[in-house]
């Protein structure tokens, strides 16, 4: 069955946005895109390197300009983990489609994350990565339509949990 406009995935880092989202993009004929790359293009450098050299909020706002420019009209969007912090990103991002919430459990993110101090994560420079997580659940879960508990699924079982859910 077809899934009318673009689906926007959400999710903490190590929650499988851009594998399954690529998955997605197969199974729904879809083009995907994971905003994590276009910002790096926008900025001509890594997130890490942003971060380095600008700081977390800077990479915020690049995000939100990022998001704000972009037109998803029939795609599947993995977004960075912070994309959740942008109101106006968010509520564009939701003017195109659904939005799904990769809930994924914290050790179960923290046994997939090996490189949290150099992955180019949109954080504090003081927060760990429980402080983090803690602080996002609450805004995925805003900001989502549709909530899929990944916990305990691999990754065919939650494409078919996602498609499910949105047909």
């Amino acid at each position: 069955m077809p899934v009318a406009g673009s689906v926007i995935l959400v999710g903490m880092p190590g929650a499988g946005k851009s594998t399954l989202g690529v998955m997605l993009a197969k199974e729904l004929a879809k083009d995907f895109v994971d905003t994590d790359l276009l910002i790096q293009l926008r900025a001509g450098q890594t997130l890490q390197a942003v971060l380095d050299e600008q700081g977390y909020q800077a990479l915020r706002a690049l995000e939100e300009e990022t998001l704000l420019e972009c037109h998803f009209t029939n795609h599947i969007v993995a977004t960075g983990g912070s994309a959740v912090y942008s109101e106006k990103g968010m509520a564009h991002l939701k003017s195109y489609g659904t939005v799904v919430y990769l809930d994924v459990a914290l050790d179960e993110l923290n046994r997939r994350i090996s490189n949290y101090e150099t992955r180019g994560i949109a954080r504090r420079p003081d927060q760990s990565f429980e402080d983090l997580f803690a602080e996002r659940k609450a805004l995925y879960e805003r900001y989502a339509d549709i909530v899929v508990d990944c916990n305990g699924l691999d990754q065919t079982q939650a494409l078919a949990f996602v498609i499910e859910s949105l047909t």
